[in-house]
């Protein structure tokens, strides 16, 4: 599931409400943020919002010739960081707050190293976001606020935490900093089992080659984490060599009981709100007279079962737009989009719009309510205007486990996904994990 050159050009043609609403639609557009609840004090250390009037939500690395492909790629940068990463997100009311951003060093796991801020960064670690803009003729009123990330000295993971003038955070985004120091070699690998599996899931082997440094240990002391499409919710964690190889000074990984393996799943549905003057792809009905305007999907089936399509989309990434004035920063307005799954029966548990539109996460507010009457599950959630990608997931029944995205969507080896390597180490007397080798792997790559 790649985004080739052409999908620009793709993009380019073309009930229930869904647990707490973000702002309640019956109120005028200068009255929905008044509406939101306050924010959370409670930092958690990963991809997460904490005030409801905080939305669409963006880190990427920025690109030198303005690719609009560069904002589907993820938060993460060599060492040089030659292009930042830049943060963009709304805020929904009329007038713009005064924020503050601050970066947290993390190790492996996401938690605070003890890093003191003079370590990793140059500067007072306290950045202002000065550069926003106010919404142009939009029902929904917002302030579009722009941060690019300021330089940090040392490799690993970053956590950027954004913060009110009460010092409450309002949005948190994991970074990532690498240094090619030991070269990564990645190729798909040869389910074992039966035919079942070897047409439902992806593999990747891989191989790490510390030739050109020296490490301590490096069969206990390197770690590693495998993510599809740039996920965090199904990442695999504590991945061992299953070979090392001294004399040549390469740690090998390669398995035979799925340790390594993801189901393929199937390509993104999608749908173009792009215009909301005319139905885009996948959208029935357009009624523009309400404040926000609504958004009435195609409805649409469970997959699972069903051969394999292939069509291009932007794995579970989205581009705001807006086709009539041409910037969706600030003059994309925000629409209430109504889902519509139609299905026989209820799932086993409960089901969930996901993908970037939700951080991967299982939020109240993208879950679906299920109609007996009419078969069907239905929910609104309040998008900005452009192009999305997203699944339909049922909760996991063990606590932590990844979201049951099979079960709606099917699964197959020939989707094509986007593969990333993660390769961390801590050398003695060192205080924090450094990330040591990223590489990236398109597989089924078109």
């Amino acid at each position: 599931m790649r985004l080739l050159p052409y999908l620009p050009l793709l993009l380019a043609t073309a009930c229930v409400p869904l647990g707490t609403p973000i702002t309640n639609p019956d109120l005028p557009a200068s009255q929905q943020r008044a509406a939101a609840p306050a924010a959370s004090a409670a930092l958690r250390y990963q991809d997460y919002i904490y005030d409801p009037s905080v939305r669409s939500v963006q880190c990427y690395v920025a690109s030198a010739n303005a690719n609009v492909t560069a904002v589907l790629g993820p938060p993460i940068v060599p060492l040089s960081q030659d292009q930042p990463i830049t943060l963009e997100f709304d805020v929904l009311g009329q007038q713009p707050s005064r924020l503050t951003a601050k970066l947290i060093s993390c190790d492996i796991n996401w938690q605070p190293s003890v890093l003191t801020d003079l370590q990793f960064l140059s500067e007072i670690n306290e950045f202002n976001l000065t550069n926003y803009q106010t919404s142009i003729n939009t029902k929904v009123p917002y302030s579009h606020y722009t941060l690019s990330v300021p330089r940090v000295k040392l490799s690993g993971n970053y956590l950027l935490v954004v913060q009110n003038q009460r010092g409450a955070p309002l949005l948190s985004r994991r970074l990532l900093v690498y240094e090619n120091q030991v070269a990564v070699s990645l190729q798909p690998g040869i389910l074992a089992g039966g035919v079942g599996a070897r047409y439902a899931y992806q593999q990747l082997n891989f191989a790490i080659n510390y030739s050109a440094v020296e490490l301590l240990n490096p069969s206990a002391e390197v770690k590693v984490v495998l993510r599809q499409n740039y996920r965090w919710d199904n990442a695999h964690y504590n991945l061992r060599p299953t070979f090392v190889r001294d004399a040549e000074r390469v740690l090998e990984y390669q398995y035979i009981n799925y340790e390594n393996a993801f189901p393929g799943l199937s390509e993104y549905r999608y749908f173009d709100a792009r215009s909301l003057q005319a139905n885009g792809l996948g959208v029935a009905r357009l009624l523009r007279q309400g404040n926000p305007v609504q958004v009435e999907l195609q409805p649409e089936a469970s997959r699972n079962n069903l051969a394999y399509n292939q069509y291009e989309d932007a794995n579970g990434q989205r581009v705001f737009d807006n086709r009539e004035f041409g910037n969706g920063a600030v003059n994309g307005d925000y629409a209430q989009v109504t889902f519509n799954l139609k299905v026989d029966q209820p799932a086993p548990g409960p089901v969930y719009v996901l993908g970037a539109l939700s951080d991967w996460q299982l939020k109240d507010e993208f879950r679906l309510a299920y109609d007996s009457l009419n078969q069907r599950y239905t929910g609104q959630a309040l998008l900005k205007q452009g192009y999305y990608n997203y699944s339909y997931a049922v909760a996991p029944k063990v606590a932590g486990a990844p979201p049951d995205e099979v079960y709606f969507e099917g699964t197959h080896t020939e989707t094509e996904n986007q593969y990333d390597l993660l390769v961390y180490y801590r050398p003695p007397g060192t205080r924090t994990d450094l990330l040591i080798a990223y590489q990236a792997f398109d597989l089924n790559k078109r």
